[in-house]
């Protein structure tokens, strides 16, 4: 029986002389188009400007020719794997009528020699095989990702750029007290609120001033600093005033849930949800794999072993939650979660602690995954008050 939102295979059922299917090598100067026309020999393979409108005419001239040749074509099926392009072409083609989709690159089997040739119609065709058997239904030739709206990616934004900019904030830090330290500096704090006044009354290890390049430096570092904080604040606020405009839409009513957990602030909550939680996936197991919190076996004869975590998955989630399995720790302490991992790591190992922290993140994202699809508590979890 077919799961829902099963996406490593087509549920449709293929009929192929009716069935117009194209796959796209994309990249920024041009596309290589391939396809597959019903009742013509030859599988065309075109290289196009970089360009929908293009991409579209060219579909419409197969589809002629496959007409002209006694196939009417009632379907038209384009798949290009996920890139630096993103998703747009793909709602751009369903909105002209073309059944568009997205493959996962690393899901696609590729040759295992040590040196392969590797060229975009070489690439074009194992793409072009991979989703032929994806349309039939059989599992195994490849996956292919859910497509966002353009409302969905762009509620990722703030959140994504919260985290640039706060390691942008790190470095420049950092980046000032390398260049105090060079000098015998010590003690100066550049995110004090009175740091760059007191930047001109520094003095050296052997009791000068600093030197005039390096004080214009730190000048217009501060100048940098300033200003990345105040978009930090920003961004923050106009967070906390979209809770409150929006108290009871679907995202933000997640947003408002986690952020009642002991542990979980607001920040955290809304990468959660806009990153994974809101995505509709179908188990336990799609939680967990689309974080990269599973493991990957290494398992062939009487050989058995862990290379450890896959990492396939979304980075973002998978070390935001390692960091809030720490932090659970600290504030749930009298939770079911919090006890099982005390329990296994009794023995006090570092070995042991770092390798159960990351079960524990993965149980503690199916828990939060269940807390907002279901309203399953998890057993001991402390709320807040709601507000």
């Amino acid at each position: 029986m077919p799961q829902a939102n099963d996406l490593s295979r087509c549920l449709l059922t293929l009929e192929q002389d009716s069935t117009l299917i194209a796959v796209v090598e994309l990249s920024q100067a041009s596309w290589l188009v391939a396809g597959i026309v019903p009742a013509v020999e030859r599988q065309p393979l075109k290289k196009i400007e970089a360009d929908e409108a293009a991409l579209l005419r060219l579909l419409g001239r197969w589809t002629d020719e496959a007409t002209k040749a006694g196939r009417g074509i009632t379907r038209v099926c384009v798949a290009f794997e996920a890139g630096r392009d993103g998703f747009w072409l793909a709602r751009w083609l369903r909105a002209h009528g073309v059944e568009a989709h997205v493959i996962h690159p690393s899901s696609v089997a590729v040759p295992r020699e040590h040196r392969r040739a590797k060229t975009d119609r070489l690439d074009t065709e194992l793409l072009k095989r991979a989703f032929l058997g994806w349309l039939r239904g059989e599992r195994g030739h490849c996956t292919t990702a859910a497509i966002p709206t353009a409302e969905e990616e762009d509620a990722k934004r703030p959140n994504r750029e919260h985290e640039s900019l706060v390691g942008e904030r790190t470095r420049i830090v950092n980046r000032m007290k390398g260049a105090l330290a060079r000098l015998g500096v010590r003690g100066f704090k550049p995110t004090l609120r009175k740091a760059c006044e007191r930047l001109g009354t520094l003095r050296t290890a052997e009791g000068a001033p600093l030197p005039p390049n390096t004080l214009a430096e730190l000048r217009r570092d501060m100048a940098r600093l300033r200003l990345v904080r105040e978009q930090i604040a920003e961004l923050e606020a106009a967070r906390l005033q979209r809770l409150e405009e929006e108290p009871g839409s679907r995202p933000h009513a997640m947003v408002r849930l986690l952020a009642r957990v002991i542990g979980v602030g607001v920040e955290t909550a809304d990468m959660l949800v806009r990153e994974v939680l809101s995505r509709d996936l179908r188990d336990r197991r799609a939680v967990a794999r689309y974080a990269g919190l599973t493991g990957s076996p290494d398992e062939s004869g009487r050989r058995r072993r862990e290379k450890g975590l896959a990492k396939a998955g979304n980075a973002r989630v998978r070390h935001g939650m390692v960091q809030l399995a720490w932090r659970f720790l600290l504030f749930q302490r009298e939770s079911a979660l919090a006890r099982w991992y005390r329990e296994r790591t009794a023995d006090a190992r570092g070995g042991t602690r770092k390798t159960m922290i990351v079960a524990l993140a993965r149980k503690l994202l199916i828990a939060l995954w269940r807390l907002v699809t279901t309203g399953a508590m998890p057993e001991g979890v402390v709320l807040r008050p709601a507000a």
